[in-house]
């Protein structure tokens, strides 16, 4: 296999929910790799923080717990990542000649975060409001840059305080708003103009997702405390309007975001008191998702918060806790109360 296409990548679980042109993108990047009949690919090269598809041939799979499972690329199990199902596998030996791809699995879950984004942010647009001004003591505001941030359902007085400390601030192409290994200073929303979102691998930056007026970017870094993941930097000329990082914490992230152990949230769910939120793909929810659990992904969070319960309490989790961390995060700016699993079910040991 010389070149990997969308078409294959689309097929594969749970990448085949990214957008088309994620898919390309994530296709140009990805290598296949050959292995002739008898190989040990994982003695090759270990697959530590990898997913690792089987795309063509068999492959016998050894398992941590002693049991063994023969793969054939192209059928539905194959489909999800080597182990994903089970446990990630201890050995394995290539029954013919196969090919496999590896994808960083930090990488991949950053992608489907930033592509959910930028789509729910889409979806926040097609409202009738955003056309409307919100005038503040800076000047005037589009109301789509702050409905799509989720500032826009803050009590008036919050409000009013929060949109005197933000700045206005014009941008042009090609300018570095947020880099990647920085510490997070700012929480940025879109006014106007377009961004891409970057990250370097392997000495290439990869186009994560394109971010448009009224999406908000920034605010993992200042949530988790932890440097920029990526880089964002203008595609055209714009105005981003700019919260600092005091600011952020004290009106957005100290009173609305709020982390909790999985003991706890066991604790609260088996007493009626919450309700498990999933907000991963349909297929990794069918996969593994919590008994009882509500399945809403992240980019359709936006579409059903009148739908959702505000009297009830949710547990939003994932598999790392970076999608739900956003999603609590956007749960709580619309007035829920929404608590994210810290450290996501791979925090329980799980793959």
């Amino acid at each position: 296999m010389e070149q990997l296409t969308s078409q294959t990548l689309g097929r594969l679980e749970p990448i085949r929910g990214l957008s088309g042109k994620r898919l390309d993108e994530l296709a140009a990047f990805c290598r296949p790799e050959h292995y002739p009949l008898g190989i040990d690919p994982f003695r090759v090269a270990p697959a530590q923080g990898q997913l690792v598809y089987l795309l063509n041939g068999e492959l016998k799979i050894n398992l941590p717990d002693g049991g063994m499972r023969l793969m054939v690329g192209g059928c539905d199990l194959a489909n999800w990542p080597l182990g994903y199902k089970s446990a990630p596998p201890a050995e394995g030996k290539a029954i013919t000649d196969i090919d496999l791809v590896r994808i960083d699995a930090d990488v991949l879950d950053l992608m489907m975060t930033w592509d959910e984004l930028s789509s729910a942010s889409e979806l926040a647009l097609a409202k009738p409001e955003d056309a409307a001004v919100w005038r503040t003591m800076s000047g005037a505001f589009s109301v789509h840059a702050l409905t799509a941030g989720g500032l826009g359902e803050l009590p008036p007085a919050h409000l009013q305080g929060l949109l005197r400390r933000f700045e206005r601030v014009k941008t042009k192409r090609g300018q570095v708003m947020v880099r990647e290994g920085d510490e997070g200073d700012y929480y940025y929303l879109i006014e106007s103009g377009r961004c891409e979102v970057l990250r370097s691998i392997g000495g290439s930056d990869v186009l994560l997702a394109e971010l448009k007026a009224g999406a908000a970017f920034g605010e993992e870094a200042l949530v988790s405390n932890a440097k920029r993941n990526a880089t964002v930097r203008m595609k055209t000329d714009g105005v981003v309007l700019r919260l600092a990082k005091p600011d952020f914490i004290e009106l957005l992230r100290t009173p609305l975001l709020h982390g909790i152990a999985r003991a706890e949230a066991e604790r609260r769910v088996a007493l009626g008191k919450a309700v498990w939120l999933d907000v991963r793909y349909a297929v990794e929810f069918a996969s593994d998702g919590l008994p009882g659990a509500i399945n809403i992904p992240l980019n359709e969070i936006r579409t059903v918060f009148d739908l959702l319960d505000r009297k009830r309490e949710y547990i939003v989790y994932c598999q790392s806790g970076r999608r739900s961390s956003t999603a609590a995060f956007l749960l709580a700016q619309h007035g829920f109360n929404a608590f994210w699993l810290e450290g996501g079910l791979a925090g329980r040991g799980g793959h």
